[in-house]
Protein backbone atom coordinates (compact mmCIF):
# COMPACT_ATOMS: atom_id res chain seq x y z
CA UNK A 1 0.00 0.00 0.00
CA UNK A 2 1.34 3.41 -1.00
CA UNK A 3 2.26 5.75 1.83
CA UNK A 4 2.93 9.47 1.70
CA UNK A 5 5.07 11.80 3.79
CA UNK A 6 2.58 14.33 5.15
CA UNK A 7 3.96 17.28 7.12
CA UNK A 8 0.56 18.91 7.68
CA UNK A 9 -3.08 18.08 7.06
CA UNK A 10 -5.64 20.74 7.96
CA UNK A 11 -8.74 22.59 6.81
CA UNK A 12 -8.66 26.30 6.04
CA UNK A 13 -9.40 28.66 3.18
CA UNK A 14 -7.41 28.88 -0.01
CA UNK A 15 -5.16 31.91 0.30
CA UNK A 16 -4.45 32.16 -3.41
CA UNK A 17 -5.31 30.71 -6.79
CA UNK A 18 -8.71 30.48 -8.48
CA UNK A 19 -10.40 29.28 -5.32
CA UNK A 20 -9.01 31.96 -3.04
CA UNK A 21 -11.34 32.43 -0.08
CA UNK A 22 -12.96 29.01 -0.49
CA UNK A 23 -12.65 26.23 2.07
CA UNK A 24 -10.17 23.47 1.30
CA UNK A 25 -8.44 20.55 2.97
CA UNK A 26 -4.70 21.07 2.67
CA UNK A 27 -2.32 18.13 2.45
CA UNK A 28 1.24 19.42 2.77
CA UNK A 29 3.87 16.90 1.75
CA UNK A 30 7.42 16.94 3.07
CA UNK A 31 10.34 17.58 0.75
CA UNK A 32 11.14 19.74 -2.26
CA UNK A 33 13.70 19.68 -5.05
CA UNK A 34 14.04 23.48 -5.13
CA UNK A 35 15.24 26.06 -2.62
CA UNK A 36 13.63 29.40 -3.51
CA UNK A 37 15.06 32.49 -1.86
CA UNK A 38 11.63 33.57 -0.60
CA UNK A 39 10.14 30.18 0.29
CA UNK A 40 7.53 30.57 3.02
CA UNK A 41 7.35 26.86 3.83
CA UNK A 42 11.08 26.09 3.88
CA UNK A 43 10.58 24.20 7.13
CA UNK A 44 8.66 21.51 5.20
CA UNK A 45 11.64 20.98 2.90
CA UNK A 46 14.23 20.27 5.58
CA UNK A 47 15.60 16.70 5.60
CA UNK A 48 14.64 16.23 9.25
CA UNK A 49 11.16 17.71 9.09
CA UNK A 50 8.65 15.69 11.14
CA UNK A 51 5.99 13.99 9.04
CA UNK A 52 3.34 11.30 9.24
CA UNK A 53 3.29 8.37 6.88
CA UNK A 54 -0.29 8.25 5.67
CA UNK A 55 -1.88 5.89 3.18
CA UNK A 56 -4.16 7.08 0.42
CA UNK A 57 -7.04 5.60 2.41
CA UNK A 58 -6.03 7.68 5.44
CA UNK A 59 -5.91 10.88 3.42
CA UNK A 60 -9.15 10.24 1.56
CA UNK A 61 -10.81 9.40 4.87
CA UNK A 62 -9.73 12.72 6.40
CA UNK A 63 -11.01 14.60 3.37
CA UNK A 64 -14.40 12.89 3.40
CA UNK A 65 -14.78 13.34 7.15
CA UNK A 66 -14.20 17.09 6.78
CA UNK A 67 -17.19 17.55 4.48
CA UNK A 68 -15.12 19.95 2.36
CA UNK A 69 -15.06 19.33 -1.39
CA UNK A 70 -11.83 21.18 -2.30
CA UNK A 71 -8.50 19.44 -1.68
CA UNK A 72 -5.18 21.24 -2.14
CA UNK A 73 -2.05 19.10 -2.41
CA UNK A 74 0.95 21.26 -1.62
CA UNK A 75 4.40 21.11 -0.13
CA UNK A 76 7.19 20.95 -0.45
CA UNK A 77 6.54 19.55 -3.90
CA UNK A 78 3.65 17.05 -4.06
CA UNK A 79 4.65 15.59 -7.43
CA UNK A 80 7.84 14.24 -5.86
CA UNK A 81 5.83 11.82 -3.72
CA UNK A 82 6.12 8.24 -5.02
CA UNK A 83 2.75 6.89 -6.17
CA UNK A 84 1.13 10.34 -6.06
CA UNK A 85 -0.92 9.31 -9.09
CA UNK A 86 -2.52 6.55 -7.01
CA UNK A 87 -3.66 9.13 -4.46
CA UNK A 88 -5.01 11.38 -7.22
CA UNK A 89 -7.05 8.51 -8.63
CA UNK A 90 -8.40 7.63 -5.17
CA UNK A 91 -9.44 11.22 -4.54
CA UNK A 92 -10.97 11.53 -8.01
CA UNK A 93 -13.14 8.51 -7.33
CA UNK A 94 -14.76 10.49 -4.50
CA UNK A 95 -15.59 13.38 -6.87
CA UNK A 96 -13.69 15.94 -4.82
CA UNK A 97 -12.04 18.90 -6.56
CA UNK A 98 -8.26 18.41 -6.47
CA UNK A 99 -5.73 21.22 -6.81
CA UNK A 100 -2.02 20.51 -7.01
CA UNK A 101 0.35 23.36 -6.16
CA UNK A 102 3.49 22.47 -8.10
CA UNK A 103 6.72 24.40 -8.49
CA UNK A 104 7.08 24.17 -12.28
CA UNK A 105 10.16 21.96 -12.34
CA UNK A 106 8.40 18.57 -12.45
CA UNK A 107 6.84 17.36 -15.75
CA UNK A 108 3.04 17.31 -15.60
CA UNK A 109 2.32 15.63 -18.94
CA UNK A 110 1.75 12.19 -17.39
CA UNK A 111 -1.40 13.51 -15.67
CA UNK A 112 -3.16 14.68 -18.85
CA UNK A 113 -5.50 11.68 -18.81
CA UNK A 114 -6.86 12.23 -15.28
CA UNK A 115 -7.70 15.92 -15.42
CA UNK A 116 -11.47 15.69 -14.91
CA UNK A 117 -11.35 16.70 -11.23
CA UNK A 118 -7.75 17.89 -11.20
CA UNK A 119 -6.30 21.36 -11.66
CA UNK A 120 -2.70 22.49 -11.52
CA UNK A 121 -1.56 25.73 -9.94
CA UNK A 122 1.93 25.86 -11.39
CA UNK A 123 4.63 28.34 -10.50
CA UNK A 124 7.12 29.74 -12.93
CA UNK A 125 10.13 30.65 -10.81
CA UNK A 126 11.51 34.08 -11.66
CA UNK A 127 15.09 35.43 -11.33
CA UNK A 128 14.83 36.54 -7.68
CA UNK A 129 13.94 32.98 -6.66
CA UNK A 130 17.32 31.69 -7.87
CA UNK A 131 15.53 28.68 -9.34
CA UNK A 132 14.52 29.72 -12.87
CA UNK A 133 17.06 27.38 -14.44
CA UNK A 134 15.05 24.43 -13.11
CA UNK A 135 11.80 25.32 -14.88
CA UNK A 136 10.28 22.70 -17.21
CA UNK A 137 9.01 24.77 -20.14
CA UNK A 138 7.39 21.70 -21.72
CA UNK A 139 4.77 21.99 -18.99
CA UNK A 140 3.22 24.93 -20.85
CA UNK A 141 2.10 22.43 -23.50
CA UNK A 142 0.16 20.43 -20.93
CA UNK A 143 -1.96 23.14 -19.30
CA UNK A 144 -5.75 22.92 -19.30
CA UNK A 145 -8.35 25.70 -19.01
CA UNK A 146 -8.87 24.91 -15.30
CA UNK A 147 -5.17 25.43 -14.56
CA UNK A 148 -3.27 28.44 -13.27
CA UNK A 149 0.25 29.73 -13.84
CA UNK A 150 1.51 31.82 -10.95
CA UNK A 151 4.43 34.24 -11.12
CA UNK A 152 5.75 35.24 -7.70
CA UNK A 153 7.49 38.57 -8.21
CA UNK A 154 10.06 40.15 -5.93
CA UNK A 155 11.20 43.13 -8.01
CA UNK A 156 10.91 44.93 -11.35
CA UNK A 157 13.18 42.40 -13.07
CA UNK A 158 10.81 39.61 -12.05
CA UNK A 159 7.84 41.56 -13.41
CA UNK A 160 9.61 42.04 -16.73
CA UNK A 161 10.44 38.35 -16.97
CA UNK A 162 6.92 37.27 -16.01
CA UNK A 163 5.38 39.45 -18.71
CA UNK A 164 7.85 38.06 -21.23
CA UNK A 165 7.06 34.43 -20.40
CA UNK A 166 3.30 35.01 -20.36
CA UNK A 167 3.46 36.59 -23.81
CA UNK A 168 5.88 34.06 -25.30
CA UNK A 169 3.72 31.10 -24.41
CA UNK A 170 0.36 32.82 -24.87
CA UNK A 171 -0.63 31.83 -21.35
CA UNK A 172 -3.68 34.06 -21.02
CA UNK A 173 -5.27 32.17 -23.92
CA UNK A 174 -4.69 28.83 -22.18
CA UNK A 175 -5.39 29.20 -18.47
CA UNK A 176 -5.56 31.69 -15.58
CA UNK A 177 -2.44 33.78 -14.99
CA UNK A 178 -1.60 35.46 -11.67
CA UNK A 179 1.09 37.86 -10.55
CA UNK A 180 1.71 37.61 -6.80
CA UNK A 181 4.20 39.63 -4.74
CA UNK A 182 6.93 38.18 -2.57
CA UNK A 183 5.46 39.16 0.79
CA UNK A 184 7.21 42.27 2.10
CA UNK A 185 9.53 42.65 -0.90
CA UNK A 186 7.53 44.55 -3.52
CA UNK A 187 4.52 46.85 -3.20
CA UNK A 188 1.28 45.78 -4.81
CA UNK A 189 0.93 49.35 -6.07
CA UNK A 190 4.16 48.96 -8.05
CA UNK A 191 2.85 45.76 -9.60
CA UNK A 192 -0.43 47.41 -10.61
CA UNK A 193 1.49 50.30 -12.21
CA UNK A 194 3.57 47.83 -14.20
CA UNK A 195 0.48 45.97 -15.37
CA UNK A 196 -1.12 49.23 -16.49
CA UNK A 197 2.01 50.37 -18.34
CA UNK A 198 2.28 47.06 -20.17
CA UNK A 199 -1.47 46.70 -20.82
CA UNK A 200 -1.36 43.18 -19.33
CA UNK A 201 -4.91 42.14 -20.12
CA UNK A 202 -5.97 38.75 -18.82
CA UNK A 203 -3.46 38.72 -15.96
CA UNK A 204 -4.67 39.06 -12.36
CA UNK A 205 -2.84 40.50 -9.39
CA UNK A 206 -3.33 38.32 -6.34
CA UNK A 207 -2.23 38.83 -2.75
CA UNK A 208 -1.81 35.91 -0.36
CA UNK A 209 -5.06 36.19 1.57
CA UNK A 210 -3.98 33.99 4.47
CA UNK A 211 -1.08 36.31 5.27
CA UNK A 212 -3.49 39.15 5.91
CA UNK A 213 -5.82 37.08 8.08
CA UNK A 214 -3.19 35.34 10.21
CA UNK A 215 0.43 35.94 11.16
CA UNK A 216 2.46 35.37 7.96
CA UNK A 217 4.60 32.80 9.79
CA UNK A 218 1.68 30.85 11.25
CA UNK A 219 1.40 27.19 10.20
CA UNK A 220 -1.68 25.12 9.70
CA UNK A 221 -3.72 27.95 8.15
Amino acid sequence: MAEYKVAELFASINGEGRKAGQLAVFVRFAGCNLSCSYCDTAWANEPGVPYQKLSGKDIVGCVLKSGIKNVTLTGGEPLLQPDIRVLLEELAEEKVEIEIETNGSIPIKSYDDIRGHLSMTMDYKLPSSGMEKNMCSDNFRHLFPQDTVKFVCGDKKDLERAAQIAERFGLTDICAVYFSPVFGEIKAEEMVSFMKERKLNGISLQLQLHKFIWDPQKRGV
